[in-house]
């Protein structure tokens, strides 16, 4: 991953889990979180549960540069972690994703990122009005302050709100939008 992006690097790993073995597979995946957890660069994780009949989860982690997540994943405690989890549970796609990126690039569907116009459109958008409704209850305790200080805690707030929250979210409900009739992606990359 040399060269790649300092805006941060997440990672989702898709999980087939045993039938029968969730709850071995649920405290698994929590001491793994909790030892990523415990690493340099360590920004934030997630878990999420397979749709319903399903059996495949996705673990999804996020280090604040490559060399930090490089240095997680070559770590002896994350080996025998995942030497333990063989037991019951089976890696079927691992996706990375840097910086804005992850916004906008779906694990599974549409190839490729949206039309830019697209992007552009929904980001725009959600920019306004998330900094005028953090300006606007942030004033009252930061009206005063000096405008590098001011400015800093409404994006501050903003951007996590953007990359951890909303935008997420925003792209897979607007996803028939953004993607408009472009086939879906079939391949992932093994891990």
């Amino acid at each position: 991953m040399a060269g790649a992006s300092t805006d941060g690097i997440t990672v989702v790993v898709a999980r087939q889990v045993t039938p029968g073995r969730e709850a071995d597979f649920q405290q698994w995946v929590d001491d793994l979180l909790a030892a990523a957890r415990r690493c340099p660069g360590f920004v934030g994780s997630g878990v999420l549960g397979p749709i319903a009949g399903g059996s495949v989860w996705h673990v999804v982690y996020r280090f604040d540069n490559a060399e930090r997540l490089a240095a997680w994943e070559a770590s002896t405690h994350r080996t025998q972690l995942l030497e333990r989890g063989a037991e019951f549970m089976t890696t079927v796609a691992v996706r990375r994703f840097d910086g804005i990126e992850a916004w906008f690039s779906p694990q599974t569907g549409p190839s490729g990122a949206p039309p830019r116009w697209k992007t552009f459109v929904m980001t725009a958008v959600v920019i306004v009005l998330l900094q005028f409704t953090l300006s606007t209850a942030l004033h009252p305790l930061v009206g005063d302050w000096p405008l590098l200080l001011r400015t800093a805690a409404v994006i501050l707030p903003l951007v996590a709100l953007m990359t951890w929250v909303v935008m997420p979210r925003l792209s897979h409900w607007l996803r028939p939008w953004l993607y408009g009739g472009r086939p879906d992606r079939r391949t992932a990359e093994r891990g």
